[in-house]
């Protein structure tokens, strides 16, 4: 069986590689995307198992990207997608689960609860 694809969105190359590290170390596969717009072209071609979304990002945010891969149709649409942001208040978690998001987890983070959480 083929390992998991995790596809991570966060215009904060630190997390990006921190995050793929710790994946990778788990025996999941990452794809990295610094914007919402490179991700939304690459994930509608070809879903991962999985997305990590940040929510703050220039141009396309984790919100539309959201928004755009669930009303886009075909696999990308049921994608699940866990946000992984500094948008920590009560109001921006609920508004991101109404959104679709299947999780949300706010920065700062345990890379073990987030490997937790993947699982």
């Amino acid at each position: 069986m083929a390992a998991p694809v995790i596809a991570l969105v966060d215009d904060d190359r630190n997390i990006l590689t921190s995050v793929s590290i710790a994946l990778q170390a788990e025996g999941f596969v990452t794809r990295l995307y610094t914007d919402g717009a490179s991700a939304l072209k690459a994930l509608a071609d070809n879903p991962a198992d999985l997305g990590v979304f940040d929510i703050k990002m220039p141009g396309m945010d984790g919100m539309q990207l959201l928004a755009a891969l669930r009303e886009g149709g075909g696999p990308a649409s049921i994608m699940p997608v866990i946000f992984l942001t500094s948008k920590d208040e009560e109001q921006d978690e609920a508004q991101g689960l109404a959104a679709g998001a299947d999780d949300y987890i706010a920065k700062p983070f345990s890379q073990r609860l987030l490997v937790a959480r993947i699982r």
